[in-house]
């Protein structure tokens, strides 16, 4: 049966974001007198909100963050936030195809705003409706918490059996794992580097791009 509702991850997934976030991360350990760590290790700090990454790249950096390194990072990041950040090949077409035949939404640990922020620079809020993007400063935990998951499947009217969550890191896998609704992994996403691939089982989809999505 095909999928009736498709939630999608924003970084690594929709878009990618990588360089701004390693920029910005790296302007605030810089700021504090800690040398550059690389993007691509930043990259594989993403996905568990930005106080977690904060914290990640600091340790990385071996120094101590400051009381106030949150907000100074979300601070920096925001002035920063569609330097060079694009969607991924392929994306609005795959969105425009897919909202013809289910209900699609935005499930992120990105803050609310910076979220909309990033759809409406790229063109992509077009998309996704109001109540369709969660965020992760929302009324609902963080994922790997299912609640946000369950929400958007709620709101649609579509069970979960027929939700399909596209992500590209461990924290996405986890949370339809939770919920329990299926997941496919964007390979070409910086967060999937590192997954534990012995833990996938042949019901989880993996694709190499997001054209792939109308192939499954």
């Amino acid at each position: 049966m095909p999928f009736r509702l498709f939630v999608f991850d924003l970084d690594g997934t929709l878009v990618d974001s990588r360089k701004d976030i390693a920029d910005a991360a790296n302007e605030l350990l810089a700021s504090c007198g800690a040398d550059p760590i690389t993007e691509a290790l930043i990259g594989r700090m993403v996905g568990d909100g930005a106080a977690t990454l904060v914290a990640r790249a600091f340790a990385a950096a071996g120094r101590t963050p400051p009381p106030d390194a949150l907000d100074r990072y979300l601070a920096i990041y925001s002035r920063r936030l569609l330097d060079h950040t694009r969607a991924y090949p392929g994306v609005p077409a795959v969105l425009a195809s897919l909202r013809s035949r289910a209900a699609l939404g935005v499930l992120t640990n990105k803050p609310l705003a910076s979220t909309r922020r990033i759809l409406d620079g790229l063109s992509l809020s077009g998309y996704f409706s109001d109540d369709a993007v969660v965020g992760g400063d929302g009324e609902w935990p963080r994922k790997p918490d299912p609640g946000g998951l369950r929400y958007l499947a709620s709101a649609a009217a579509i069970s979960l059996e027929d939700t399909l969550l596209v992500g590209d890191s461990e924290v996405d896998w986890r949370t339809a794992r939770a919920a329990p609704a299926a997941i496919c992994l964007a390979r070409y996403g910086f967060g999937f580097e590192g997954f534990p691939l012995e833990r996938l089982v042949p019901a989880d989809r993996v694709i190499d791009s997001p054209v792939d999505l109308l192939r499954l």
